[in-house]
């Protein structure tokens, strides 16, 4: 199969949505949005409220998860991109006719 061919799997075309069971890590960041689980002052570490030590402890578990989710994805090859139909001449708010002085 050539590459400027798009991959059809089961009579589609694949968009450029890939999914994996990895994605499903992304989401462990997005628990930090959680404010009530960790709102509080105490425990302080270095005389730093729990609050804003455990926002920043998200900030390399955030980073690993990414990293993770990137290695371990397949690379696939984006299908080419479809190319413009028009001219800029006819999209233009004129009359859409290229005439000798345009």
């Amino acid at each position: 199969m050539s590459q400027t061919t798009p991959r059809r799997g089961n009579g589609r075309e694949r968009s450029g949505l890939r999914l994996s069971a990895w994605n499903l890590l992304l989401l462990v960041p997005c628990l930090m949005l959680v404010t009530p689980v960790y709102n509080s002052a105490d425990p302080r570490l270095f005389g730093m409220p729990f609050f804003y030590w455990f926002q920043f402890l998200w900030v390399p578990v955030g980073v690993v998860c990414v990293a993770l989710v990137h290695l371990k994805t397949p690379d696939e090859v984006p299908p080419p991109p479809v190319p413009d139909r028009f001219d800029v001449d006819d999209l233009d708010a004129g009359t859409g006719h290229k005439g000798p002085g345009r």
